[in-house]
């Protein structure tokens, strides 16, 4: 199954704004460091529900907020989840981006990156799309660190890059893009239960769901366009 079909079905059964939810958690501290200037343009890289780039339009004032997501049914919802007119969703595929040399100021992806056929080609459109300075977020839960994410492979069809902290700072730099910050930022709103409730059907110790979600959370790799 491919990325288009896989995620059109996510979309048909309203899980768009399931991930929502659970990508809140860690990416509105992600979305908060963002230097973000009044007026300028960012680009939402797998934009699911769309929900970053109207949040950068109402907290830091983007100029202009585009999403691109290889579903149409996801840039079709996400569309309807907005009526202003300064954010728009455009279908498009990671490796060859609808937009010109230096025209983005800034590009958010959150849980998609790893969804790219190539990543090293994704990168390299990255860096071109961006203005000299600009900056690209990137934020994973899947990544090799992060024991307790491998597993997700087993559930979805598509193939997935599940790269370590050193594979990103050099995939960035090979792009042309400096590596600014990288750092994993914890989910502390999943509630953890009591030891007393383990093994759940989920979890074999308390401390799995500790190191999961308290210590590996999300990786945040940040790099600037030279």
């Amino acid at each position: 199954m491919s990325v288009r079909e896989e995620f059109d079905e996510w979309a048909a059964s309203g899980r768009d704004r399931g991930m929502e939810e659970r990508h809140w958690h860690t990416a509105k501290h992600a979305l908060a460091r963002m230097p973000i200037e009044r007026g300028e343009t960012v680009l939402d890289l797998g934009c699911g529900s769309g929900y970053a780039g109207r949040a950068l339009r109402e907290t830091k004032g983007a100029g202009r907020a585009y999403g691109l997501d290889g579903a149409p049914e996801m840039a079709r919802n996400a569309a309807d989840y907005t009526d202003d007119p300064d954010v728009g969703y455009v279908v498009g595929d990671f490796g060859s981006l609808p937009f010109a040399d230096g025209s983005v100021d800034h590009v958010w992806s959150m849980e998609a990156f790893y969804y790219a056929d190539d990543p090293h080609a994704t990168l390299a459109e990255i860096a071109r799309v961006l203005r000299p300075g600009g900056t690209f977020y990137c934020a994973v839960n899947y990544y090799e660190e992060s024991v307790h994410t491998h597993e997700w492979q087993e559930f979805i069809s598509v193939e997935m890059t599940r790269w370590d902290r050193t594979q990103y700072r050099e995939a960035f730099r090979d792009a042309g893009l400096v590596v600014a910050e990288q750092d994993a930022i914890p989910d502390r709103e999943i509630e953890i239960p009591d030891e007393s409730a383990f093994p759940t059907e989920d979890w074999d110790s308390r401390a799995d769901m500790v190191e999961r979600y308290r210590e590996h959370g999300t990786l945040l790799t940040v790099g600037v366009a030279r």
